[in-house]
C-alpha cells in the first residue's frame, strides 16, 4: 500500500477549487476562529454539483463521480457512479465514517481524510498498511450543526495540524449534498463488507458502484431510511482483485449482499424504528450492498452475488405511478 499518496493533500485541492466555484455549487465558506468550514447543506442550498464534490473530497480525491439515470422497475432514478482506481485507500483510509465527533454537547460522524491523521480507527489503519502525514487535515461531518471552535480544536488536535489547516465540510443528511454523498459510499461499504467477512482488502485493485439518489424528506429519520435503502436495495458493486483461490473468493463473495441479514426485506426506517430507533439493535449484515461483482484477476472469472429489491426501493422513496 502506497504511503507517497496523501489523501488530505488531493482532497484539499477539490476543496479549494469548490471554494473558487462556491455560487455555481451554491455552498458557502465560513471562517471560525482560523478554520474554514464549507456549509454545503445547512443553509446553503447545495445540489448534487456540490454531492460530487464532497464525495471525492472524502474519498481523498482517489475517485470520479458523475451523475447518471438507473433503472428500477421501469422507473428512472437519478444515481451516482464512483469508481476508483485507488479502492482500500480511498475508501477505509478516507471516507468510511469511522471517527465519532463528541465534543461537550456536540455530536456528528466524522468521515473523510482528516481521519488518517487522526488514524481514527489505528487497528484499521494498521491492517491496511497507510498513513498520512499532511499538514491539512479535510474532514466530513455529517451533521445539521455548524461545529462549534472547541470541536474544530479538538479535531485539529487529533490530527496534529493547525487550526487554519483544518477544513471541514458539513452535509446534513437531509440536504441534496447528503442524500448524494451517502449513496456515493457504495464503494466504501462493498469494500467495509469484505473486510468485515474476512477478505484482504487490500487484494482489491479496482472498485467501481451505482446506487439511486434518496429523494428529500424533511424528516431526518425518514432520510437516514432512504439513504441506507439506496445501498441495502439499489446498490451495485463491482471490484477486481488478485486470489490465488476462486472457491474462497465465492465463500466470501457469498457472506457480503445485504441480502444475508436477518432484518433485510423492508424499508430501513420500519426496520430502525421497531428498534427503537437505536443502531446497535439492527444487524450490521445490513449494511452492504444489494449486489456485489468480483472480477478475479488471475482466473479470469467474474462472480456475482445478491440481487436489486425494486420493491422496498420504491415503498422507500414513496415514489407514486
Amino acid at each position: 500500500m502506497s504511503k507517497d499518496i496523501s489523501v488530505n493533500n488531493n482532497a484539499l485541492k477539490l476543496v479549494e477549487n469548490a471554494l473558487k466555484n462556491k455560487e455555481f455549487l451554491r455552498i458557502e465558506q465560513i471562517k471560525e476562529s482560523k478554520a474554514t468550514i464549507i456549509d454545503t447543506g445547512i443553509k446553503a442550498i447545495g445540489g448534487q454539483s456540490a454531492g460530487c464534490f464532497v464525495t471525492e473530497a472524502s474519498l481523498g480525491g482517489l475517485a470520479k463521480t458523475s451523475i447518471c439515470y438507473n433503472n428500477y422497475d421501469n422507473i428512472n432514478l437519478p444515481s451516482i457512479f464512483v469508481e476508483t482506481s485507488y479502492p482500500t485507500i480511498a475508501t477505509l483510509g478516507a471516507q468510511f465514517a469511522g471517527w465519532n465527533i463528541k465534543k461537550d454537547k456536540y455530536f456528528a460522524m466524522g468521515s473523510g481524510p482528516a481521519r488518517a491523521l487522526a488514524l481514527k480507527p489505528k487497528k484499521l489503519y494498521d491492517e491496511i498498511g497507510y498513513e498520512d502525514n499532511s499538514e491539512t487535515a479535510v474532514i466530513l461531518l455529517e451533521t445539521d450543526k455548524i461545529p462549534p471552535v472547541e470541536v474544530l480544536e479538538y479535531i485539529a488536535d487529533e490530527c496534529k495540524v493547525d487550526l487554519k489547516n483544518l477544513y471541514t465540510i458539513v452535509a446534513p443528511t437531509c440536504s441534496m449534498v447528503g442524500s448524494v454523498q451517502i449513496s456515493g459510499r457504495i464503494v466504501e461499504t462493498g469494500i467495509h463488507k469484505l473486510h468485515e467477512v474476512g477478505f484482504n482488502v487490500n487484494k482489491i485493485i479496482y472498485g467501481c458502484g451505482i446506487a439511486p439518489i434518496a429523494p428529500l424528506h424533511s424528516d431526518s429519520a425518514i432520510c437516514m431510511g432512504r439513504t441506507n435503502d439506496t445501498l441495502c436495495y439499489g446498490g451495485i458493486t463491482s471490484y477486481v482483485v488478485d486470489v490465488e483461490n476462486d472457491e474462497e473468493l465465492m465463500e466470501i463473495g457469498s457472506k457480503v449482499p445485504s441480502s444475508t441479514s436477518r432484518d433485510y426485506g423492508k424499508p430501513f426506517y420500519e426496520t430502525f424504528k421497531a428498534a427503537g430507533f437505536d443502531f446497535y439493535k439492527i444487524d450490521p449484515n445490513l449494511f452492504a450492498p444489494a449486489v456485489i461483482y468480483l472480477n478475479n484477476k488471475k482466473s479470469g472469472r467474474t462472480y456475482r452475488f445478491g440481487k436489486i429489491n425494486d420493491g422496498v426501493l420504491i415503498k422507500s422513496m414513496n415514489i407514486k405511478r
